[in-house]
């Protein structure tokens, strides 16, 4: 297993934890990850582009100029592809991009991926963001900025975890935002990978393991 120190809201060691090595120390297999990020990228397009034919196209009822003695090619609409304001000829149409991905296949891209951030020392727990009962985007700011200095982070929260939702979620809303929040449940291989480092609070990596994780607190307590 791989042990990994918890954090509290000053920023300094208040424990630790083991991760289970199933999941955080996996074989990475690029290519399954690869394919589970490409099935997942492609579930999220709308599908809904969509050109008009030239059956479609508002106008064009009427022959432009008579059927002979023109020297000009005959043509029986304006609408066309050929003319401009025309149809568009096997332009695109609404369809759905999303790819059939097995279960099995998810969660062990998911375990590949964790296991890779894991190994890099770049998975880390905290108590929490901010201290007390009431949200504080400042103090959650200034307790993830003490536990990572990364570009991109991946902060993990447990479904009922509120007041640590509302204290980062202004972060996670901001243009050049380094933060993105995602529950426990909807952790995804995509998300981590695109992460530099991945955050946990315990109560979410409680939720995400499905069993609380083993602890050891500071000092031997």
């Amino acid at each position: 297993m791989t042990t990994v120190d918890v954090i509290n809201v000053e920023g300094a060691k208040s424990g630790s934890v083991e991760l289970p090595a199933d999941i955080f120390d996996a074989q990475a297999n690029i290519a399954l990850m690869h394919q589970v990020v490409v099935a997942q990228l492609a579930a999220a397009r709308q599908g809904t582009h969509k050109t008009k034919t030239r059956g479609e196209v508002s106008g064009g009822g009427k022959k432009p100029y008579k059927q002979k003695g023109t020297g000009r090619a005959r043509q029986g609409s304006t609408r066309a592809p050929q003319f401009a304001g025309g149809g568009v000829v096997h332009g695109p149409v609404p369809r759905d991009y999303s790819q059939r991905t097995p279960k099995k296949m998810k969660a062990a891209a998911l375990r590949g991926a964790l296991s890779d951030r894991a190994r890099a020392g770049q998975v880390h727990v905290v108590e929490a963001f901010v201290s007390g009962e009431k949200p504080s985007t400042k103090a959650a700011l200034a307790t993830l900025t003490k536990l990572t200095q990364a570009r991109r982070v991946l902060v993990v929260l447990s479904s009922t975890d509120e007041l640590n939702w509302v204290s980062l979620r202004n972060l996670r809303n901001a243009r050049d935002s380094r933060v993105h929040l995602i529950e426990a449940g909807q952790l995804n291989t995509y998300d981590v990978l695109v992460a530099d480092d991945v955050v946990f609070t315990k109560e979410a990596l409680d939720e995400f393991l499905g069993v609380p994780a083993e602890t050891t607190e500071e000092d031997g307590k």
